[in-house]
């Protein structure tokens, strides 16, 4: 059974930073496209971030484009997502998931299997 889960959120003013983490248990993400998608209150879930199965390319919404850092740790079966200079519209909800094997980008949500149960990130202004 794959379990994503989530954690690092939780309450930062705006220009901080946070670290977001997500274990994978079940599979191993060697070959598998991960990504980081967001819901903030009242709108539909958005994408965020996207790293490659091999970790060499990553894709990052424009909203976070320069702010936001995906890695991919094979070692441990985890991805993380560095966040700086939080503005309060980055305030939503986060959710890891798992994408298709073997590709080098995925940001449609349908071609994502495997989800997390979703964190918190409030950045207040």
């Amino acid at each position: 059974q794959v379990q994503l889960h989530e954690s690092g959120g939780g309450l930062v003013q705006a220009g901080g930073s946070l670290r977001l983490s997500c274990a994978v248990s079940g599979s191993s993400i060697s070959t598998y496209v991960m990504g980081w998608f967001r819901q903030a209150p009242g709108k539909e879930r958005d994408f965020v971030a996207v790293i490659s199965w091999d970790g060499d390319n990553t894709v990052y919404a424009d909203s976070v484009k320069g702010r936001f850092t995906f890695s991919k740790h094979n070692a441990n079966n985890t991805v993380t997502l560095q966040m700086t200079s939080l503005k309060p519209e980055d305030t939503a909800i986060y959710y890891c998931a798992r994408g298709p094997r073997w590709t080098s980008a995925a940001m449609t949500q349908r071609l994502f299997d495997y989800w997390g149960q979703g964190i918190q990130v409030t950045v207040s202004s």
